[in-house]
């Protein structure tokens, strides 16, 4: 079983970053596939970038271009970071770990991201 523990969320200006950490206390991340998903008020969880444990990446159309997935199996975290932050970016982010043999998908208890002037 993983747990999962999320980091780096606030407050931000429009067309400032944030880097989102998602650490795993306990299990190891090495033979999932790791991926971010955000929440806006009254909306539905949706997919925003995905890293498989190959490495293979894919982005929501959305933040194509402004957000990098990556991980480091050796410390266990995945991180997100966002670069030209718009306030429709506000959200809490969810960090998701999918084993692709057992199904199995844990997440974290998510961290809220606001960007405002």
């Amino acid at each position: 079983q993983v747990q999962l523990v999320e980091s780096g969320g606030g407050l931000v200006q429009p067309g400032g970053s944030l880097k989102l950490s998602c650490a795993a206390s306990r299990g190891e991340i090495d033979y999932y596939t790791m991926a971010w998903y955000q929440q806006a008020p009254g909306k539905q969880r949706v997919l925003v970038a995905v890293i498989t444990n190959a490495g293979s990446t894919n982005y929501a159309d959305s933040v194509k271009g402004r957000f990098t997935i990556s991980r480091n199996n050796a410390e266990n975290t995945a991180y997100l970071q966002m670069s030209n932050l718009k306030p429709e970016d506000t959200a809490v982010y969810y960090c998701n770990a999918h084993h692709p043999f057992s199904d199995s998908d844990y997440w974290g208890q998510g961290t809220q991201v606001t960007v405002s002037s």
